[in-house]
């Protein structure tokens, strides 16, 4: 049974009931300075500062998802327009390399033509130099038959009968 319940607790020499007296003349004293208003001030302030710091958060909460919202949607243009970007090249590196073995076929071929040219060119100088090898050496051939045959024979018949010609003919 708690203390105050019973008769010595009332008791002017008793000391828990001075003890008593003064925590209930402390919260008197309390009331009449309004240290209760105080404290509800104080709480309502740091509520209200609560409060807007709440409201602050959200308002930088819904900004962040807003600002979330649009970097997303941008990177999502951005990877797409990378994807086209990125299939435009591929395009033109299939382009290019379709130009570049169209080229490369036409240079072939042109070097292949010249090629053939410079052979057939080569060919024929070939055999014009063998032609006039030919000659030559049949020319030699002749020179030295005709001059072995002079050389045997003091007078050609051939020769005396075409001077003797000359005489009749000149007239």
């Amino acid at each position: 049974m708690p203390a105050f319940f019973t008769g010595h607790f009332w008791d002017l020499g008793n000391a828990e009931f001075w003890v008593g007296v003064g925590l209930l003349a402390f919260f008197a004293i309390l009331v009449v300075v309004k240290v209760p208003g105080m404290i509800a001030t104080q709480l309502d302030a740091t509520a209200t500062k609560i409060q807007s710091e709440l409201d602050e958060a959200q308002r930088l909460r819904t900004e962040a998802e807003a600002l979330l919202a649009q970097i997303q949607q941008e990177k999502a243009e951005a990877e797409a327009q990378a994807a086209d970007m990125l299939k435009a090249a591929e395009a033109d590196a299939r382009r290019m390399e379709e130009d570049a073995k169209a080229k490369l076929e036409e240079a072939l071929a042109r070097r292949q033509t010249l090629a053939e040219r410079r052979i057939a060119q080569a060919e024929a100088q070939a055999t014009a130099e063998v032609k006039a090898a030919a000659a030559d050496l049949a020319i030699k051939a002749a020179e030295d038959i005709l001059a072995a045959r002079l050389a045997s024979q003091k007078s050609d018949p051939l020769v005396d009968d075409a001077i003797a010609q000359l005489g009749t003919r000149l007239n």
